[in-house]
């Protein structure tokens, strides 16, 4: 008995030396993070594109007014934590992307309603129902690593999902790898910087 005693004293000395991290350590934002959206899909002819956006309608000036799906991909549950959100060819953010036609992107909330749309690439205006969808960045093929900032579309504080689809309306379509990077805006840590 003597000897149990011993063991839970000796026991109760050690969880009470145990290092305790205080509340403040713990980091309040992940550092960078990158996911991949879209994996890089060959040219197609349009023609070969069976699947449809029917929500969709593009005011084309050629080809089809209804595009086609060359493919389609979502992230798991995400948070900006403070970070801004931009498209990448690769996870180390070092290439940039490559559509044609377009991206259609949705931002879902935590109960998987869309809650935001955008395009992006070349496109003219691209209508769901009455509304006119915006587009962010230039009306081109391909973009520069980073070049396409999405900050603006995604909530501050709640989860989010980002939901890309890359359409075709006429010739062929393609995309690069796609990634989302969240990281700290480096720019303004320059500026910072410039002001002291």
């Amino acid at each position: 008995m003597h000897s149990r005693t011993l063991v839970m004293a000796a026991t109760l000395g050690l969880m009470s030396c145990a290092r305790q991290v205080p509340a403040s350590a713990t980091p309040t934002s992940t550092g960078p993070r990158a996911v991949r959206l879209l994996l890089d899909t060959p040219a197609q002819e349009t023609h070969t594109l069976t699947q449809l956006r029917e929500d969709v309608e593009v005011d084309a000036t050629e080809g089809e007014r209804t595009p086609r799906v060359v493919t389609t991909g979502q992230t798991p549950t995400l948070s900006l934590n403070g970070n801004r959100a931009r498209l990448y060819g690769d996870a180390k953010g070092t290439q940039g992307i490559a559509v044609d036609n377009f991206l259609l992107l949705e931002v879902l909330d935590a109960h998987g309603k869309v809650s935001r749309r955008a395009t992006v690439g070349f496109t003219e205006a691209v209508h769901m129902g009455p509304e006119i969808v915006d587009s962010v960045g230039r009306r081109a093929f391909t973009f520069e690593a980073g070049e396409v900032d999405i900050t603006h579309l995604l909530p501050e504080s709640a989860p989010f999902q980002v939901r890309a689809t890359a359409l075709d309306t006429w010739g062929v379509g393609r995309v690069s790898d796609v990634y989302l990077l969240l990281a700290p805006d480096r720019r303004a840590d320059d500026d910072d910087l410039r002001g002291q």
